[in-house]
């Protein structure tokens, strides 16, 4: 009976110390190669100093979200272009906090069983699909939205026909194929 007990007491303090462990480094995520700033200080540095801002919508229960993170986000080349081209902004589709932007104040509208932010169904036009990569010029106008997980191929062409100024005056498959 007693090997049994301790048996039992090892089991139970093995359980607990693994709990607390992956309880006490759930939250602890790697220092992100991409510099990621608020919408409001992208905004402040843009007026600052004019770059384009490209905003990550993202989700805390998107599994391709946080895919992007460990690994497209982290891509040398990829993060380099990012932040040498544009203001990166991560923006919780879903997060209760309202925002100002352009003058307008954005709340969270609670519907369904999550509920989304009105300032990611306006920067989306409402297809609220995640991730999805919204791109805005110096003067804060939308440019184009991309949604979907990319891997650093293939989001590397689209960040610079984006940075590069390539959208004002090519169709994407145009720059693409002069890219070849």
């Amino acid at each position: 009976m007693n090997k049994s007990w301790i048996a039992i007491a090892t089991l139970l303090t093995f359980i607990a110390v693994s709990f607390a462990f992956n309880f006490s480094t759930a939250d602890t995520k790697p220092e992100s190669p991409v510099k990621w700033y608020s919408l409001e200080e992208a905004v402040a540095l843009q007026k600052k100093k004019p770059k384009k801002i490209f905003i990550d919508m993202y989700t805390d229960w998107c599994g391709w979200c946080k895919r992007m993170d460990a690994t497209t986000f982290t891509d040398p080349a990829v993060s380099a272009y990012l932040n040498e081209n544009f203001y990166c902004v991560k923006f919780d589709a879903e997060q209760k906090n309202p925002v100002t932007f352009q003058g307008k104040t954005f709340n969270f509208v609670a519907s369904g069983s999550r509920g989304y932010h009105e300032l990611a169904a306006a920067l989306l036009d409402g297809q609220l699909g995640y991730p999805s990569f919204v791109y805005l010029n110096e003067k804060l106008e939308r440019i184009t939205i991309s949604p979907g997980y990319k891997q650093p191929a293939q989001i590397m062409p689209e960040l610079k026909y984006v940075g590069g100024g390539f959208y004002e005056t090519l169709k994407y498959n145009e720059f693409l194929a002069k890219e070849q």
